[in-house]
Parts: structure tokens; C-alpha cells; sequence
């Protein structure tokens, strides 16, 4: 009896999620055989049974049904009915579903007609996202996302199992059709929104997670990981996280038990002693995931076998292991209370759970895959911290359990070329916050300037994690590079924690607002083809739009091209300060230091000012912000009272928020207005260096605290850059800098020109000519007829042309 007793208790409160999965009635249309719910005008959940059986409880996929009933017409003929919103018109023969019987009618929000469905249509689809990289050597099959092109997509959620109240999942009754129609034409961003709210939000990632990740299949010793650590701080070299993979557990097994892929048990020899070393790791401000592959279960063997096997009421002495059984309640209690919680309370803050081993359970139809990362999130927050995991992609729904995994990829620049892709397309399946194997993991070949440009990718994916396999010749650390791609790839890791704040906010408007970190350009300007024809271009937050290199520099030119489309308007360089006029394709060329990242004007990038070196993630005491000139721009900085541990500042109440606005006229004014919220969770004193970029020199007027005030300033003619610092403020205190005549500053052709030519690897004399004949003409028009006829080669005369004509507006 008490055996039976234990099996039926039901899941600890942690395990279970919170969800409103019944629909409103009155949203409801119900008849023989069939149910249609109202969901919003562009959404409808479309079910049939031929016994009328239908579900009201919450699915893998789907937890919230509660909408606010939208208005809607409904017209029934007897043997037809008709649902009217403002965007969809539904035809539907009461039968069972038939591409004669069941139709929908799509318009756009000005009421043109997008496209009709038929059930059984397939619509062109913008692709989604896939499982794993695993393996991959350049582009893979995705599967489908939410967006089509042709203004609807249809999700069958036919297939995806039950969420119980106790937490548990339970397969569904066969023969019952449970369909989402999305028809938002070609309103990408409500389609995402309404899809998380029917599947639950994209939670908020702890702070540290958005800095450097250290990673590397490989068999540290505690000594050499700690020695790494100090080597990576002496060079400057910021991280946030620590990931031990799979050697930090017992892997040379005796054959009886199998292999040693499967491990709960510290390697004493590599770690004698886990719990100061990861100590010393949070020590240095890291926080730590061990790798955990769980398929082979507890074999007798492990440190925490014969607990577990007296739990689940098995004789130890026999032993026998005990099997990984994630659908089995008492099991899971048992995982996660002998298994992984005393390896957190040594100190592991997170779990990577690298799962490989097929999709087979006792439930039929159940991923195993999505049941550890389902169960392992929720685990993760038990003790008050912020949730986190790290696993691969289980299907649509998976964006609760951040961070996605992408796996093993191979090291060639094919590989490489996909990711900016494969990362941006994610977005359509709601999966904004992928981690690659930043510089690839295994085999193809060592390539600095490949590992170089991956790196510089990284600063701009959602997670930037560096790893490699075991080979002694694949590895991350810059210091193995050649001087160029050390000194880049450091840079690289620098910029990247230090725009954390950045990142930070559009972590929250990820999951508030339903906004992913990386868009695709559709998403954006839907109705402009070019937005469609550049896969590897994408915006970046609200600011910023990146454009990373995969392709090797051109050896003549030293450059990389990158063929890029410009939105309509001012567009700046990041890094140098170059304008663009937007409106139009063009090829994008850049030597080994930089990537195209560019900024709209009026754009505004909070960045910590990590001037004095530190790795740090905490809201920054001493912040640089780059303000792109041209036009009026808003920026609301959202930090919170999260703490090193990764505390919950999930409730509103524990955000602060800093706007600051450009008003871009004659006068144009900055303003970094006091802070609101919750103040505790800032430093009460900040300083500024406020950097303008795209700006003419011109007289600086610096307010605090409403009160005139002095500031340094320094202009830098190279990225035509006005640097105003502003000393301790209280951060409760509006700060206003007055820019008087404010002018946009002109490109620096001929300058941009000569470094092209002093660094092109061709004829001096054809150097001489080229740079004459610029200098000589009239207009840029003029000078590149002039080379046209010189008849040069692509790659030169293509950096050419983009000189010459950046900023021709």
C-alpha cells in the first residue's frame, strides 16, 4: 500500500506550470462533430471529432486558451455556417474537414484580400527552425515555422500530448483533428505575439547568461579549468559562464556497465575536491553547467546509486541499474532529488542536457527530450533563482526552456554561413534564444580568419558560447590564433559583455513584448521582396541591424563582401561611423576587424563603459551610450534588482527603467532622464560617457540635475565621433546634453579611399591611378564612370563603389 501510495503522489507545486487552458464559451461555435473557437480575428483553433469529444485541457504546445473573446459574426445556413472577423472569413460545410467543405478567407489589415485556404493547403512557408546542428556541414532542412508569405499558416496540434493539473503529460484520444489557423497576413510580429500567448511567453534569461560562455569537450583537471580562468582574466578576457562537460563525471567504466556517457559521479582525479572548485569559479563571478547525458540511468557503480535504488524500491545488492524513466512520477522525484540537487547544492548552477538518444517512452508519443527540458527548467527555479537550462530543440513550445543548444557542427566556413540564418528563421517558431558552437565543434580544419569571423557572429546571436571537441589542436582560447584574428576575437568577447545592458533590455522586451533579440528584415518591411532575399541579415534588438561576414577576405582587396539591403533612411556603421542612405542593395565590404553592424539614425546603444577592465555583468556603475545623429530617437533602459545569484526580479515592481531621448534639430538635445522604478536595483551614482556618432564638431552645452554643468568632450575625425563624459550623477537626476548647430558630419571618402588602396595587395601604379582619378572628379558619379572603364576587379571595384556611394543622399 504504500508503495501504491507513493506512486499516485502527485508532482512537487515547482513542476507544474501555470496555465488557463478553456476557452471562453461565448467564443465558441459548437455543432455535430466540430467546435471553432474565436480566439482573435486572426486566430482560429478548428477541432473535430466525429463523436464530439473535444479538449479543454493544456497540450504540449498549447497553455492558454483565456483570450478575451474578439468580436466576430456568425452566419449558419443549416447545413453551412459562416465566422466573419475583420480579418478572416470562414466557410465551413459542417462535415468532417474536407478541402471542399472548409475554407478560410485571409485580408490584411487594410482589407485586401491575402490569399484563401482549403483544408489540406500547404502555404509557402518561411521555415523554422531544426532539432540540432548536429553533424551539419553547412545548410540543413528546417522545419516549418508560423509565417508564410502567403499570409497563413495552420498548426496541428492534433498530435501533442495532455498537460495534466498534477504536472504529469498523458497521450490524447486518437481520430480527433485540433488545428490553429494563423492567418495575420503578413503581420509577422502579431502572429509571434498571439502564439506566445497561446503557448506561454519566452521567459527572461538571468543576466549572466547573455555574457561569454567558456565550453570545451575536453578532460580539464580542476587545476588547469582554474588556470584557464586566470589566464582569460590577465588577458582581459571577460566570461560569465562556465560549462563542464562531460568529463567532470566518471567516463572509463568497467564494460558490464555499459559506457560512460551516462554519469553522476565526480571524477575524483580530474576534481579531488568539486566543491571548492566550483567555489573558486563563483569566486571569479562565473556561474557553472555541467553536461548530463541521462539515457543509461544510475548504474551500480555511481555515488548516488544505492539512495536511489532504495527510493525506488529496488534491492541494491542485486546490482541492477536503475532506468531512466522520465514518464514515471516516483522516478523523477527520485532524479532530480539524489541525481542533480546535491550536485546544486555543491554549487552547479545549471544543467546542460545533452540528450541523443532517440524519442522512445513508455507514453507513446512522448519526446523524452522535451520532458527533460520541460521538467529540468521548471527544477531550475525551485530555489528562487531565475529558471535556466541548456538542451536542443523539442518542437514548437520549446521557447519556454531556454537556452537552445544547436549541437555538434562541423568546423568549415559552410557551416558557418548557415547560422546566421538558421538563427534568424527561429524567430518564426517562437525560438529566440539559440547558443551555437561558436567557432564550430569538430572535424574540418583550422582556419583563423574562419574562427575569427564566428566569433565576431557570436557577439551578435542570441548566446555567444565558444566550443570545440577534445582534439589538442581544436580549441578557442584567441591566444592560438594568429596576432589579427587574437586581437579581433578578443575585442569581440569585450564587446560583447559590454553591451549587456543592451542585450538586458531586449531580453525583457523578448518576453514581454513578445520582440525575439534577432528578426528576420521581413518581419519589418513585409511588403519589400528585398527584405526576403537576405537570409543572413537581420535586425539585432530595436537598434541595430547585423550583417556577419562567412565568406574569406578576397586577397587582393583584403576585404570581405557582404550584400546587404538598406531600409529606407540614414543608416550608420557601428564601428567606424559611416553613413548610409538607405532605400537600396548594396555590397558591403569589410577588412578582418569588423563586421557590418549598422544603426538607424536616431538610434540609441546603452553599452557598460568597461574602460577599467572587469567581467562583471551587474548593472554597470560607469555606462557608454552611441547616439546615432540624424534623427529623433527613444530608448528605455529596463534593469532589475536580479543579483549575482540570478535572484527573481521578475515582478514589475523589481524594474527599473532609464529613458532617454534625441531630439535631432539646428539645436539638437540628448537626455538621459531620472531614473523610475525601483531604484535599489541601480548603483545610486553613475557616470556617462555619451558618444555621438555621424555628428559634426560643435559646441557642447552639458546639463545635471537640471543645473549647467562642465564635461569633458573629445572628437574623433576618424568615426566622426563627439564623446561628452559626465562625472558621478545621481541617477535619479535628468542629465541634458546640448549639441548647438548640430550638423551631420560627411564621410571621409577620399580618406576611406587611400586606406582601401594602402592596404590592397596590387600594382602600386594602379594604386596611383585609381586614387587620382577619385581625387580629380568632379562627383562621385563622375569617378565611377572613370573606373568603370579601368575595368578593374570585382572585389576592388565593388569596395569602390561602396565608398563612393554611402552616403550620395
Amino acid at each position: 500500500m504504500e508503495n501504491i501510495m507513493q506512486e499516485q503522489r502527485p508532482l512537487p507545486e515547482h513542476l507544474k506550470l501555470a496555465v488557463r487552458p478553456a476557452a471562453s464559451p461565448e467564443a465558441m461555435i459548437e455543432g455535430e462533430g466540430y467546435r471553432i473557437t474565436v480566439l482573435t480575428p486572426q486566430l482560429l483553433r478548428l477541432e473535430y471529432h466525429p463523436d464530439g469529444r473535444f479538449e479543454d485541457r493544456a497540450t504540449q504546445t498549447v497553455l492558454n486558451r483565456d483570450f478575451p473573446v474578439p468580436e466576430f459574426r456568425l452566419i449558419d445556413h443549416g447545413n453551412r455556417l459562416e465566422i466573419i472577423t475583420d480579418r478572416l472569413h470562414l466557410s465551413y460545410d459542417k462535415q468532417p474537414f474536407s478541402r471542399y467543405g472548409l475554407n478560410v478567407r485571409v485580408r490584411n489589415g487594410s482589407g485586401h484580400l491575402m490569399g484563401v485556404w482549403h483544408y489540406g493547403d500547404t502555404p509557402q512557408n518561411l521555415g523554422g527552425t531544426a532539432r540540432t546542428l548536429d553533424n551539419a556541414d553547412g545548410a540543413i532542412p528546417l522545419e516549418p515555422g508560423l509565417m508564410s508569405r502567403g499570409g497563413y499558416t495552420v498548426m496541428d496540434d492534433s498530435r501533442s500530448l495532455l498537460l495534466e493539473e498534477d504536472g504529469q503529460v498523458t497521450p490524447r484520444e486518437a481520430g480527433a483533428l485540433d488545428l490553429y489557423f494563423f492567418g495575420y497576413g503578413h503581420d509577422y510580429l502579431e502572429c509571434l505575439k498571439d502564439f506566445y500567448r497561446l503557448s506561454g511567453p519566452a521567459p527572461l534569461l538571468p543576466r549572466y547568461a547573455l555574457g561569454n560562455w567558456w565550453s570545451r569537450y575536453y578532460p580539464y583537471s580542476a587545476d588547469e579549468y582554474l588556470a584557464l580562468m586566470e589566464r582569460f582574466e590577465q588577458e582581459q578576457i571577460p566570461f560569465s559562464v562556465a560549462v563542464i562537460d562531460m568529463d567532470w563525471h566518471l567516463v572509463d567504466v568497467d564494460p558490464q556497465y555499459g559506457s560512460g556517457w551516462t554519469g553522476y559521479t565526480w571524477n575524483r582525479r580530474l576534481f579531488p575536491d568539486p566543491q571548492q572548485f566550483l567555489a573558486r569559479l563563483h569566486e571569479r563571478g562565473l556561474h557553472v553547467t555541467l553536461n548530463v547525458h541521462p539515457a543509461d540511468g544510475v548504474r551500480a557503480f555511481e555515488d548516488p546509486y544505492l539512495a536511489i535504488a532504495a527510493e525506488l524500491g529496488m534491492n541494491p545488492e542485486k546490482g541492477d541499474a536503475v532506468e531512466f524513466d522520465i514518464t514515471d512520477p516516483k522516478f523523477l522525484r527520485a532524479y532530480f532529488k539524489y541525481l542533480h540537487h546535491p550536485l546544486e547544492e555543491e554549487g552547479v548552477d545549471f544543467w546542460w542536457i545533452d540528450w541523443q538518444q532517440g524519442g522512445v517512452t513508455r507514453v507513446p508519443g512522448l519526446e523524452p527530450l522535451w520532458m527533460l527540458n520541460h521538467y529540468h527548467y521548471l527544477d531550475s527555479g525551485r530555489r528562487g533563482s531565475r529558471p535556466l537550462t541548456f538542451s536542443r530543440y523539442a518542437g514548437l513550445g520549446s521557447h519556454r526552456y531556454p537556452v537552445g543548444f544547436s549541437g555538434d557542427t562541423i568546423v568549415t566556413w559552410e557551416s558557418l554561413a548557415f547560422q546566421p540564418y538558421f538563427t534568424a528563421s527561429a524567430a518564426n517558431a517562437g525560438y529566440g534564444w539559440w547558443s551555437h558552437d561558436i567557432g564550430g565543434h569538430m572535424q574540418g580544419y583550422l582556419d583563423d580568419e574562419l574562427v575569427m569571423r564566428w566569433v565576431q557572429f557570436g557577439v551578435f546571436s542570441p548566446v555567444l558560447r565558444l566550443h570545440s571537441s577534445a582534439s589538442p589542436f581544436n580549441s578557442k582560447e584567441p591566444w592560438r590564433f594568429n596576432p589579427v584574428a587574437e586581437t579581433a576575437m578578443k575585442e569581440a568577447l569585450r564587446l560583447r559583455h559590454r553591451l549587456i545592458p543592451y542585450l538586458y533590455t531586449m531580453n525583457r522586451y523578448a518576453s514581454v513584448d513578445g520582440l525575439p533579440l534577432v528578426r528576420p528584415l521581413y518581419y519589418h518591411h513585409p511588403e519589400q521582396p528585398e527584405a526576403y532575399r537576405v537570409p543572413n541579415q537581420y535586425y539585432f534588438g530595436t537598434e541595430l541591424m547585423a550583417c556577419p561576414v562567412t565568406s574569406p577576405v578576397d586577397r587582393r582587396t583584403a576585404m570581405a563582401e557582404f550584400t546587404a539591403w538598406l531600409p529606407e533612411g540614414r543608416w550608420f556603421d557601428f564601428f567606424s561611423g559611416r553613413r548610409y542612405d538607405g532605400g537600396r542593395s548594396l555590397s558591403l565590404y569589410r577588412n578582418l576587424e569588423t563586421i557590418p553592424v549598422l544603426a538607424k539614425a536616431g538610434a540609441i546603444v546603452p553599452l557598460a563603459d568597461h574602460s577599467g577592465y572587469t567581467s562583471s555583468t551587474a548593472n554597470p556603475g560607469q555606462l557608454e551610450v552611441k547616439v546615432f545623429a540624424g534623427a529623433d530617437g527613444r530608448f528605455r533602459l529596463w534593469e532589475d534588482a536580479e543579483d549575482a545569484e540570478g535572484a527573481l526580479g521578475d515582478r514589475e515592481e523589481s524594474w527599473c527603467v532609464t529613458e532617454m531621448t534625441l531630439s535631432w534639430a539646428d539645436t539638437a538635445s540628448f537626455t538621459v532622464h531620472p531614473a523610475s522604478g525601483n531604484l535599489a536595483a541601480l548603483p545610486p551614482l553613475r557616470s556617462w560617457k555619451l558618444c555621438f556618432a555621424g555628428v559634426a564638431e560643435t559646441q557642447v552645452k552639458v546639463f545635471a540635475g537640471g543645473a549647467e554643468t562642465t564635461a569633458d568632450t573629445a572628437y574623433d575625425h576618424s568615426t566622426h565621433t563627439l564623446t561628452v563624459t559626465i562625472p558621478e550623477t545621481a541617477v535619479s537626476a535628468a542629465i541634458t546634453v546640448e549639441l548647438g548647430n548640430a550638423k551631420l558630419a560627411v564621410n571621409r571618402t577620399g580618406e576611406d579611399i587611400f586606406d582601401l588602396l594602402n592596404r590592397a595587395q596590387i600594382e602600386f601604379q594602379l594604386k596611383e591611378q585609381i586614387y587620382g582619378l577619385v581625387r580629380s572628379s568632379a562627383t562621385p558619379a563622375a569617378a565611377l564612370a572613370s573606373l568603370a572603364a579601368l575595368k578593374l576587379e570585382q572585389p576592388l571595384f565593388g569596395a569602390l563603389c561602396e565608398i563612393l556611394t554611402a552616403g550620395l543622399g
